[in-house]
């Protein structure tokens, strides 16, 4: 955890803390859901996949936003 902190306070060198918290959430829900599905059993149904696809394109517009 600390480790992630870290690198967040490293992202915000160069990105807005709006952009770069986003990121970091996102990355973590994205992440605990593929570990979900991987390692602990849970079920990989379409509904969850599109929730998972949402949070990357809405961690990619934050992205894009920010260099404009």
């Amino acid at each position: 955890m600390a480790a992630s902190f870290g690198l967040l306070s490293l992202s915000m060198r160069t990105l807005p803390l709006g952009t770069a918290y986003t990121i970091w959430t996102g990355i973590g829900a994205v992440g605990a859901f593929a570990v979900g599905v991987a390692v602990l059993g849970e079920q990989l149904t379409a509904t969850r996949v599109l929730a998972a696809v949402l949070i990357v394109a809405g961690i990619v517009l934050m992205k894009l936003s920010s260099q404009g």
